[in-house]
């Protein structure tokens, strides 16, 4: 294999000539783990210590060792989730893929049972631990600095305080620690994700408010004198809103996010509003709501709802600053927006949106004669890695850049499930900068379910909504048309996807040696792009030989110039080709020199050669004073005239063309005459 560090291209390593207990080991450690020194292959659940120095095992692999070795490995303190397959060795036979697809399904049902029968051991533990525990005292280290009250908290015997987690159904999932001096650490095993803990007492009507930590939620109830519900975290702010809303349909939820230094904390209240409703306050200065407090700065002011009139704004103070658009690429790739690509597999749309994002990520500041933004790019790529190494070292030996700001995911996932989207996020964040935008391709690659269901399409825009927010960036889709000629100008499934579409583009193939076709369909805030057209060049990749010994070559986008439009045919063009045939079917009649067909040879012609009917073809041939379409159109245009039982051609131009292909013609008398 050639070396892609010598590229700069940031790709995971390739394990193939590893066996493939080594190979499950070399990922583990890829993703961050501290791997077992050996692994088995059984189809088993094992755990080990997936962090050097900890003395729980949260980590845990399954592997098979079939046709084609796979596993599914992580950790569950850390969140890591990995799908694995061994790289190497024969491709599979559809029985083994089939068999490969069966043990994969097993291997998530095994994971999602050790996943739940961990969580039931952990809520069994801490349920008898917090009965055991003593009720905490107002003085308290952590309560005392603080400045809070216990709010049903309880302490250990070595002096640590004990906060509750409970899930939606009241039922204890796990605890939280938290030492004198604010370390805190949740019961190994637990359920933390969706559970949370209740200070006051909610009501069905009022407002009801969600904080990130403890001591957070017990400053806002001291200061509002209203519910708070703790949510443990930014993260947990989204489904426990869901909880309350589910729970406490009629109150007015407002969020109470932290403002860190990374913004998280708002990202998240700002979707769980834009999902659950109500609304978040956010501190204007670093730190929580009990930082604030202890600040000496008003909470109550802070927490109020903006005064009544606030709302609604006159028009022209609304446009009076100006807020033009942001481009990553001038006219085509807007920032923070939703944008698709689509096109025929095969017809280069791949290739479309690889050079856009390699400008960026490469620092080219041109595409097309658009203006290109240079930023970070995260590639999530399903299918065809093999070829995608090949298409971006060609285009880095191309236009000569060699770095790179651009990640790529070793391989799809569900990206519209929590577990999917988390993982992405999780990878994302460990980035050392903000990609400018996310790459899906290809759609079907990366969603669970159905494309043409409008709801499966509905947790794929949410999806992509997260990302959008968490990230400030914008999401491309790469996805296929359909297979119909009508349905090759636009994407295929649920029409959901373009309504939710900020830009839309088109890349139709390349036709008759014709260039490819670079088409924007819709540009929700600005005026639609002119179509620009490309064609794909060959490059050699110095270095990367096949299993022959042969160059390997890949191809890059480069533009290319409009194609140059037939004339359209016309009606007329097409009664005339058609008169031109007739006459040569029926032997090639002259009347005074020019071209005669007989109505009757003409009616054979359209029946025996065109395929028309009997009924039909008299009715394009009618004559008289309402002639037939078809005559109606050679009279009215004067190619021919009436003659006889048919029709003669007196337009000279046509006349003469048709005797210069008709070689030997009867002039109707017997004779011939040869017309070269």
């Amino acid at each position: 294999m050639a070396d892609l560090k010598g590229l700069g291209l940031t790709l995971q390593p390739s394990w193939a000539d590893l066996p493939p207990e080594q190979q499950l080991i070399e990922a583990m450690v890829y993703e961050g783990l501290t791997p077992p020194s050996s692994v088995v292959m059984d189809g088993h659940i094992h755990r080990f210590r997936s962090k050097a120095g900890k003395r729980s095992e949260d980590g845990w692999y399954i592997a098979f060792k079939d046709a084609r070795p796979a596993g599914h490995f992580g950790c569950w303190a850390s969140g890591v989730d990995v799908k694995w397959q061994a790289e190497g060795g024969e491709k599979m036979t559809a029985a083994e893929e089939i068999e490969h697809a069966k043990r994969m399904a097993e291997m998530h049902a095994l994971r999602e049972e050790e996943r739940v029968r961990r969580h039931a051991m952990a809520a069994e533990d801490v349920k008898l631990i917090w009965d055991d525990l003593d009720d905490a005292e107002p003085a308290h280290p952590y309560l005392e600095r603080k400045g809070i009250q216990p709010h049903g908290a309880k302490v250990t015997k070595d002096g640590r305080l004990v906060v509750p987690l409970w899930d939606k159904n009241g039922d204890l999932a796990s605890l939280q620690y938290i030492q004198g001096d604010g370390g805190k650490r949740y019961h190994p095993g637990g359920e933390t994700g969706a559970s949370f803990h209740v200070i006051g007492l909610p009501a069905s009507t009022g407002v009801l408010y969600l904080a990130e930590g403890y001591a957070t939620a017990a400053t806002i109830h001291e200061v509002t004198e209203r519910p708070c519900i703790v949510g443990y975290s930014a993260s947990n702010l989204v489904p426990v809103a869901g909880i309350l809303r589910e729970l406490y349909p009629d109150t007015e939820l407002v969020i109470v996010a932290d403002n860190d230094k990374g913004g998280v904390g708002q990202r998240y209240a700002e979707q769980a509003v834009a999902k659950h409703g109500g609304r978040f306050v956010v501190p204007p200065v670093l730190g929580d709501a009990n930082d604030y407090v202890q600040a000496g700065q008003d909470l109550a002011a802070l927490l109020a709802p903006a005064p009544v009139g606030d709302w609604l704004i006159p028009a022209d103070d609304f446009c009076a600053q100006p807020a033009p658009i942001s481009w990553l690429v001038k006219g085509w790739l807007q920032t923070a927006a939703l944008i698709m690509v689509h096109g025929p597999s095969g017809g280069g749309k791949t290739f479309v949106v690889l050079d856009w994002c390699l400008r960026m990520a490469g620092g080219l500041t041109d595409w097309m004669g658009a203006k290109v933004r240079p930023g970070p790019v995260v590639y999530l790529a399903g299918e065809g890695h093999h070829g995608l190494r090949g298409r971006v070292a060609a285009w880095k030996i191309r236009h000569q850049v060699d770095r790179l700001e651009m990640w790529l995911s070793r391989d799809g996932l569900d990206l519209n499930t929590a577990a999917g989207l988390k993982r992405v996020i999780d990878n994302i964040r460990g980035l050392p900068s903000r990609p400018s935008v996310i790459v899906v391709d290809t759609l079907h690659r990366f969603l669970s379910g159905d494309e043409n269901s409008a709801q499966d399409a509905k947790t794929m825009l949410d999806a992509c909504a997260v990302l959008m927010g968490e990230f400030r960036c914008s999401v491309l889709l790469v996805h296929h048309t359909g297979v119909s000629d009508e349905a090759q100008t636009r994407a295929r499934g649920s029409s959901a996807w373009k309504g939710a579409l900020d830009i839309e583009v088109s890349v139709v193939p390349a036709k008759d040696g014709g260039p490819i076709s670079i088409v924007q369909r819709k540009s929700k805030d600005a005026e639609l792009a002119q179509t620009v057209y490309a064609r794909l060049q060959s490059v050699e990749i110095p270095g990367w030989l096949d299993e022959d010994g042969l160059q390997v070559t890949s191809a890059v986008l480069e533009p290319d110039e409009a194609p140059v439009a037939k004339p359209r045919e016309t009606a007329g063009d097409r009664h005339r080709k058609t008169l031109g045939r007739a006459w040569f079917a029926s032997g090639c009649e002259l009347r005074e020199g020019m071209p005669y067909v007989a109505r009757s040879a003409f009616l054979q012609f359209l029946v025996n050669s065109m395929g028309v009917s009997d009924a039909s073809a008299a009715v394009y041939l009618k004559p008289g004073s309402s002639p037939g379409k078809l005559i109606r159109d050679l009279l009215d245009s004067e190619i021919v005239r009436p003659c006889e039982h048919g029709w003669v051609v007196c337009d000279p131009g046509q006349g003469s063309a048709l005797l210069l292909q008709g070689g030997t013609a009867s002039d109707g008398t017997g004779g011939t005459t040869s017309e070269q």
